[in-house]
């Protein structure tokens, strides 16, 4: 078979200066990895989650990087992130100040709303004998009337007739040293991280169990900021960098924190992976807090565009 490519990128945090807070490096970050994905010419370009900055608060950050992914000439796959629907559900806080954990929770009307903008949330797409699968991990576990859903489409594809080779695509990596790694306790300050990178147990057995079915060689997923992989059996699980900042890279002695994508090659062999730094990392300021902010610090009279 000829050999093809496509790329994954990942929390590219596309924002706004009509908002609250705007970092326009972040911005120029995605443009400049655009740029360079456009001059790959892959045959799909896979985005696994924080396409913005607050989409799930402004529909209009939702709107612009739908905008400016259809203007791309190759399709792309896209899965939503925690900052495009809402955080992981949680039904109390853990330690940090000024964060109120259960107020961020994914909501059925975010859900409707990325829906709205991007399509379904769960999605399998065929390609040159590749099967790629995709969907919004912050629902499973979250109670939510679309869980139930989640579920079933996952059983379904669990029933096809296995592809050539499988990608699942998530925004959240489902472990975070070990498959079989207990659920974090969100109000333990040495382990809030960990509860909120991965995903927590049954949802994610019953995730892996599908992983497992389908006979999986890839995931691929984001939120965390740091290039990061894992072997599983026969499965890779490799964590994208982000285009926009860095973070966590002191969690694992491998950990890369280098901003830019992964193109893949998919040849006869399997799929062979390549990291490609951001040509140019933007330092342009912008204004505003940072983290998940309370409604009440969210002040819109300091934004750039009225």
């Amino acid at each position: 078979m000829a050999s093809w490519s496509f790329v994954h990128a990942t929390d590219i945090h596309v924002g706004s200066p009509k908002s609250f807070r705007f970092q326009p490096a972040w911005n120029e970050n995605w443009q400049t990895a655009r740029r360079q994905i456009v001059d790959i010419h892959p045959d799909l370009l896979i985005l696994s989650g924080d396409l913005t900055r607050d989409g799930s608060l402004h529909r209009y950050e939702l709107e612009t990087v739908r905008a400016d992914l259809d203007a791309l000439p190759f399709p792309c796959l896209v899965a939503p992130g925690n900052m495009d629907t809402g955080n992981k559900h949680t039904q109390v806080s853990g330690p940090l100040p000024n964060r109120d954990d259960v107020s961020l929770n994914v909501t059925s009307e975010q859900i409707a709303n990325f829906n709205a903008v991007f399509g379904p949330t769960q999605w399998t797409v065929e390609h040159k004998g590749v099967r790629f699968s995709g969907f919004c991990d912050v629902i499973a576990g979250s109670g939510l009337p679309e869980e139930q859903a989640l579920w079933d489409w996952l059983e379904r594809q669990t029933e096809l007739a296995p592809a050539r080779r499988q990608v699942w695509i998530t925004h959240s990596p489902l472990f975070v040293e070990d498959p079989d790694e207990p659920s974090f306790d969100i109000k333990d300050p040495a382990h809030y991280l960990d509860w909120y990178f991965g995903v927590s147990q049954p949802a994610r057995s019953r995730i892996l169990d599908a992983f497992r079915a389908t006979r999986t060689a890839l995931h691929l997923c984001g939120h965390v900021h740091c290039r990061k992989r894992h072997r599983v059996g026969d499965t890779e699980f490799h964590i994208g960098p982000s285009t926009a900042f860095a973070q966590w890279a002191e969690r694992w002695p491998d950990g890369a924190p280098d901003l830019g994508f992964v193109r893949y090659d998919v040849t006869g062999d399997g799929i062979e992976s390549t990291f490609v730094p951001l040509e140019r990392v933007s330092n342009a300021k912008g204004y505003g807090p940072g983290g998940h902010v309370p409604p009440e610090l969210r002040d819109y009279s300091i934004a750039w565009e009225k």
